[in-house]
């Protein structure tokens, strides 16, 4: 019976020097962070899975600039190449690779949307001004998945970096985890320019210069 008390008391002790050195706090921050990071991959599925049907819209306008399609072509498949596991948010490379291809993508739609600007064609389609209201929508819905996954993964560095919670961190190996990169958010701070003006239809032809 003592001992079963004694154990019943050690157990109790862990329990509360474990809570009282953040243990508690890690488990909370890291599901928040995988939540987090959930979000952001399904926006970015959702911004892969518009992109066939836009090149598949703009593709059949004459002269279109091929080297753009091609460009934003290989620009998702580099993107959805990459195997997005849950380890890939503790892996400062992976993550790294990651961000870098989706930056490209989002290069390369930018670039789209303004060689777009010159086909009125393109422009007065019904389905493709349907596609881009999907994909500013999409781009604004990344803008803030990321947002809040750059905040849940600061709070949990900083959990990480803070004494006495740091003390915890080192005997679990508790790393810090990566995060977007500043240059990285200079390119989804600014979505790709996808929304823009019906011409008008009173409008004169304007000059050559």
């Amino acid at each position: 019976m003592i001992r079963t008390v004694w154990l019943a008391a050690l157990s109790l002790a862990a329990a509360m020097g474990l809570s009282g050195c953040g243990y508690n706090d890690f488990q909370r921050l890291d599901e928040q962070v995988k939540a987090a990071w959930s979000e952001v991959l399904n926006q970015y599925q959702r911004r892969a899975d518009l992109i066939p049907n836009i090149v598949a819209t703009v593709k059949g306008e004459a002269d279109f600039e091929q080297e753009t399609l091609t460009r934003v072509v290989e620009a998702r498949a580099r993107a959805t190449g990459i195997q997005a596991t849950p380890e890939l948010i503790n892996d400062p490379e992976a993550f790294n690779k990651f961000q870098q291809a989706q930056g490209e993508l989002t290069s390369a739609l930018s670039r789209l949307m303004v060689v777009v600007e010159a086909y009125p064609n393109i422009k007065a389609n019904a389905a493709f001004q349907d596609l881009r209201t999907q994909l500013e929508g999409t781009e604004n819905r990344i803008t803030v998945a990321r947002n809040r996954y750059i905040k849940t993964v600061a709070d949990y560095n900083v959990l990480t970096r803070s004494f006495p919670t740091n003390l915890t961190a080192m005997v679990f190996s508790y790393d810090v985890k990566p995060n977007f990169t500043v240059q990285n958010e200079a390119q989804i701070s600014t979505p790709p320019a996808v929304s823009f003006d019906k011409p008008a239809t009173t409008a004169a032809p304007a000059a050559s210069r």
